[in-house]
């Protein structure tokens, strides 16, 4: 897998991670607040990867 695909996937991750936590606020009931801390837990994590894979090599 090239880096562009790997970034791209973890991008789309990410975003489907975002959207995800954009619903539980909507239907908090739905979710636990842990619940909803995981969720922010890893979309931060694939952030930080994104991060990293995108700095330039030295």
């Amino acid at each position: 897998m090239s880096l562009d695909t790997h970034l791209a996937t973890l991008e789309q991750r990410h975003t489907a991670l975002d959207d995800e936590i954009s619903a539980a606020l909507v239907s908090k009931p739905a979710m636990t607040d842990a619940e909803l801390a995981e969720m922010k837990r890893r979309k931060l994590k694939l952030k930080d990867e994104i991060e990293r894979l995108r700095q330039p090599r030295n």
